[in-house]
This record gives structure tokens, sequence and C-alpha cells, in this order.
């Protein structure tokens, strides 16, 4: 898979997921400049035009060791400096250790990884932090106040 291909899954999974709530999803957005002063283009925006909320969403995808480690550390960065919003979403294998964990330990990352149907998919049984959709499900639910989406079928406690 393509970082393309990668963010244009994204794109659609969200549209697929959360555009009955409203949502309409735009790809290569061009909004302000970057922290090096650059035009900076947001892989993926989700607008919520009711709310009048947004959430910024970039793209990375490994599968092959490369220069996407280097670009990391900057991607967290830029999104933090901007002014709503957002994580950086990845998936695959290429990344380094080091990288890797610094994507995990992240309040600005998530690990999304949609299959061909583009549903949700939770946390796999385990240890395993970095599988299926929730990561960025639950940033998406908090930044909309979605709550749904994360208690799932729970039932609060009765007295």
């Amino acid at each position: 898979m393509t970082g393309t291909e990668y963010r244009r899954r994204i794109a659609r999974y969200i549209t697929h997921a959360y555009g009955e709530r409203g949502t309409e999803v735009f790809e290569e957005v061009p909004i302000g400049t970057s922290i090096i002063g650059k035009q900076r283009r947001l892989d993926v925006l989700v607008l919520h035009r009711a709310s009048g909320r947004a959430f910024a969403v970039e793209c990375k995808y490994q599968d092959s060791s490369g220069t996407v480690d280097e670009k990391i550390p900057y991607a967290l960065q830029d999104l933090a400096a901007l002014a709503f919003p957002g994580v950086v979403v990845y998936a695959g294998s290429g990344f380094s250790e080091g990288v890797l964990h610094l994507l995990q330990s992240s309040e600005r990352a998530a690990y999304c990884l949609p299959d061909e149907t583009l549903g949700s998919q939770p946390r796999r049984p385990g240890d395993v932090i970095d599988s299926g959709t929730w990561q960025l499900d639950h940033a998406i639910a908090l930044v909309f106040g979605w709550w749904d989406v994360i208690i799932g079928g729970r039932h609060p406690i009765s007295p």
C-alpha cells in the first residue's frame, strides 16, 4: 500500500464510519503555515458543520524502513501547533522501534488500519495496542463528543 492509498483508505473509513453523524471528509486541504513557515496541507480534514468542529488527520504508512521515521517527530510537532485537534494516524511494519514507541506513547497519534469492509474494528485481545481502528475512533469521539463510540454497549451503574 502506498501513502496515497493509505490516506484514501483512512478518508473512506471516516466517511463510512461517521458520515451518518453529519461529518464531511476532505483530502489534501491547505490550511495556514507549518512550523517551518511552509504552507501546511492536511492529509484529511473531518468537518462537522452542525457543531462547527473540525479534526485534522495526518496519515503515515510505512511498510519498509525508510525516511518516514525522520518525518514523524516533525508531523507530531506541526500537528500540535495547529489551532484545532488532530492526530497522526499510522500503520505498517516499517517504523523503527524508537519511532514506533514515540507514536504509541503520543496523545497525538493513533494506529488505524481499516480492512476492505471499512467497518470499525475493536482492539484485538491481549496486549496488542496497534490493531484495528479503535484508537482513531476514540480520538474522533473525544473531539465531537460522541461518547457512545467509547462506551459501546456498556450500561451505567445503578444505585
